[in-house]
């Protein structure tokens, strides 16, 4: 009990920590903005990507920080269905590839105007997303496949029957 206390605390302390550096970065996109604009640089291109990769970075860091306060300081419990834990890990690695895509995307604008072979990098960024956007599919196909088999084995045999007959009558 003493522990399962403990550790919520902890959890909730390192989420509302990751929360304030979320809004930390965006403050200092948003001030690092200003201050370009209000001198007149020449640089505010470089500056606003810059911020741009700053508030992406900082809206993937506030949603492990959501996630953490959700699934573990409020919640405090194990999943214990299979839909909740792929329905959580869907929404959190969504997040997470949104993020690396919208980097990459940042990354190829900015090796694009310097340098052109840069690109390598932006490019296995955005490779990077593709991979975790085949492995969320291929995850989620494997995981819907062992929520119908548990369904099935929890269903009584002559509801699974009238229910492939009925399918088997459409």
């Amino acid at each position: 009990m003493i522990f399962d206390r403990v550790t919520r605390i902890a959890f909730a302390v390192a989420s509302a920590f990751l929360m304030l550096l979320a809004f930390g970065l965006i403050a200092y996109a948003a001030y690092e903005v200003a201050s370009d604009l209000l001198t007149y640089s020449a640089d505010i291109g470089a500056t606003l990507l810059e911020a741009v990769g700053y508030t992406v970075i900082a809206i993937a860091v506030f949603d492990v920080g959501k996630y953490l306060l959700e699934e573990e300081a409020i919640r405090a419990r194990e999943m214990r269905r299979a839909d909740e834990a792929r329905k959580s890990l869907t929404k959190f690695i969504s997040t997470i590839a949104i993020a690396v895509f919208l980097e990459g995307l940042v990354a190829v604008f900015e090796a694009g105007k310097k340098d052109l072979t840069m690109m390598i990098y932006p490019t296995l960024l955005l490779l990077t997303g593709v991979l975790l956007v085949v492995g969320l599919g291929i995850y989620q196909r494997l995981s819907a496949s062992v929520e119908t088999e548990i369904s099935d084995k929890d269903t009584p045999r002559t509801t699974r029957n009238r229910r492939s007959t009925s399918q088997a009558n459409k």
